[in-house]
Protein backbone atom coordinates (compact mmCIF):
# COMPACT_ATOMS: atom_id res chain seq x y z
CA UNK A 1 0.00 0.00 0.00
CA UNK A 2 2.37 2.91 -1.27
CA UNK A 3 -0.53 5.29 -1.97
CA UNK A 4 -0.28 7.78 0.53
CA UNK A 5 -3.86 8.33 0.28
CA UNK A 6 -4.54 5.27 1.55
CA UNK A 7 -1.69 5.11 4.03
CA UNK A 8 -4.27 8.40 5.53
CA UNK A 9 -7.03 6.56 5.51
CA UNK A 10 -5.59 3.71 7.67
CA UNK A 11 -4.22 6.29 9.83
CA UNK A 12 -7.62 7.78 10.50
CA UNK A 13 -9.25 4.32 10.57
CA UNK A 14 -7.03 3.43 13.83
CA UNK A 15 -7.09 6.84 15.16
CA UNK A 16 -11.20 6.28 15.21
CA UNK A 17 -10.42 2.68 16.79
CA UNK A 18 -8.51 3.87 19.41
CA UNK A 19 -10.88 6.63 20.12
CA UNK A 20 -13.63 4.54 20.40
CA UNK A 21 -11.76 2.25 22.69
CA UNK A 22 -10.97 4.73 24.69
CA UNK A 23 -14.83 5.98 25.39
CA UNK A 24 -15.59 1.99 26.07
CA UNK A 25 -12.73 1.70 28.53
CA UNK A 26 -12.16 5.04 29.84
CA UNK A 27 -14.91 6.59 32.02
CA UNK A 28 -15.82 10.37 31.46
CA UNK A 29 -15.20 9.86 27.61
CA UNK A 30 -18.40 9.65 25.44
CA UNK A 31 -19.24 10.55 21.47
CA UNK A 32 -22.84 10.97 20.76
CA UNK A 33 -23.25 9.97 16.92
CA UNK A 34 -20.41 8.37 14.17
CA UNK A 35 -20.68 12.10 12.57
CA UNK A 36 -18.58 13.15 16.06
CA UNK A 37 -16.44 10.61 15.58
CA UNK A 38 -15.33 11.51 12.07
CA UNK A 39 -15.16 15.13 13.33
CA UNK A 40 -13.05 14.23 16.75
CA UNK A 41 -10.31 11.91 14.20
CA UNK A 42 -10.26 14.82 12.06
CA UNK A 43 -9.34 17.57 14.47
CA UNK A 44 -7.20 15.19 16.38
CA UNK A 45 -5.26 14.65 13.04
CA UNK A 46 -4.94 18.26 12.63
CA UNK A 47 -3.65 18.97 15.71
CA UNK A 48 -1.14 16.59 15.92
CA UNK A 49 -0.18 17.89 12.59
CA UNK A 50 -0.18 21.76 13.28
CA UNK A 51 -0.21 22.41 17.15
CA UNK A 52 1.85 19.19 18.71
CA UNK A 53 5.13 19.93 16.82
CA UNK A 54 4.83 23.50 18.11
CA UNK A 55 4.13 22.26 21.87
CA UNK A 56 6.72 19.79 21.34
CA UNK A 57 9.54 22.84 20.82
CA UNK A 58 8.36 24.98 23.83
CA UNK A 59 7.85 22.37 25.61
CA UNK A 60 11.37 20.40 24.96
CA UNK A 61 13.30 20.75 28.44
CA UNK A 62 10.15 19.82 29.97
CA UNK A 63 10.11 16.84 27.69
CA UNK A 64 13.66 15.78 28.12
CA UNK A 65 13.36 16.42 31.92
CA UNK A 66 10.61 13.53 32.34
CA UNK A 67 12.09 11.26 29.64
CA UNK A 68 9.40 11.60 26.86
CA UNK A 69 6.96 11.34 29.54
CA UNK A 70 5.98 14.89 28.97
CA UNK A 71 4.56 13.56 25.41
CA UNK A 72 1.76 11.75 26.73
CA UNK A 73 0.73 15.12 28.77
CA UNK A 74 0.80 16.57 25.89
CA UNK A 75 -1.69 14.26 23.83
CA UNK A 76 -3.69 14.66 26.66
CA UNK A 77 -4.05 17.92 26.67
CA UNK A 78 -5.09 17.72 22.49
CA UNK A 79 -7.10 15.32 23.45
CA UNK A 80 -8.94 17.85 26.38
CA UNK A 81 -8.63 20.63 23.64
CA UNK A 82 -10.53 18.36 21.76
CA UNK A 83 -13.29 17.30 23.94
CA UNK A 84 -14.02 21.02 24.67
CA UNK A 85 -14.51 22.25 21.14
CA UNK A 86 -16.73 19.50 19.69
CA UNK A 87 -19.87 19.27 20.66
CA UNK A 88 -21.05 15.86 21.41
CA UNK A 89 -17.88 14.37 22.50
CA UNK A 90 -17.58 14.60 26.23
CA UNK A 91 -13.89 14.34 27.93
CA UNK A 92 -14.48 14.71 31.76
CA UNK A 93 -11.06 16.15 32.79
CA UNK A 94 -7.13 15.92 32.97
CA UNK A 95 -6.92 12.35 33.95
CA UNK A 96 -9.83 11.00 31.69
CA UNK A 97 -8.24 12.87 28.80
CA UNK A 98 -4.56 10.78 29.98
CA UNK A 99 -6.13 7.46 29.52
CA UNK A 100 -8.19 8.39 26.13
CA UNK A 101 -4.66 9.85 25.00
CA UNK A 102 -2.80 6.53 26.61
CA UNK A 103 -5.67 4.42 24.78
CA UNK A 104 -5.39 6.18 21.55
CA UNK A 105 -1.00 5.77 21.74
CA UNK A 106 -1.19 2.44 22.66
CA UNK A 107 -4.07 1.37 19.70
CA UNK A 108 -1.92 3.62 17.13
CA UNK A 109 1.37 1.69 18.20
CA UNK A 110 0.33 -1.48 18.28
CA UNK A 111 -1.65 -0.88 14.60
CA UNK A 112 1.53 -0.08 13.13
CA UNK A 113 3.27 -2.46 14.23
CA UNK A 114 0.69 -5.08 13.13
CA UNK A 115 0.53 -3.55 9.89
CA UNK A 116 4.20 -2.82 9.34
CA UNK A 117 5.90 -4.74 6.18
CA UNK A 118 9.07 -6.58 7.96
CA UNK A 119 12.38 -5.44 6.69
CA UNK A 120 14.84 -7.90 6.00
CA UNK A 121 18.05 -7.97 7.51
CA UNK A 122 20.86 -5.85 7.03
CA UNK A 123 23.58 -7.95 4.85
CA UNK A 124 27.07 -7.25 6.23
CA UNK A 125 29.83 -6.99 3.75
CA UNK A 126 31.83 -9.64 3.13
CA UNK A 127 35.21 -9.77 4.40
CA UNK A 128 37.69 -10.84 3.07
CA UNK A 129 39.47 -14.00 4.71
CA UNK A 130 42.43 -13.03 7.05
CA UNK A 131 45.33 -13.37 5.65
CA UNK A 132 48.73 -13.32 7.83
CA UNK A 133 52.02 -11.83 5.91
CA UNK A 134 55.06 -13.18 7.26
Amino acid sequence: MNSPFLQLLLRWLVLAIGVMLATKLIPGIAYDTGTTLLVVVLLLSFFNVILKPLLVLFTLPFIVLTMGLGMIVINALLFLFVGKLVDGFQVAGFWSALGGALIVSVTNFAFTRALATPRPPPRRPRQPPDVIDV
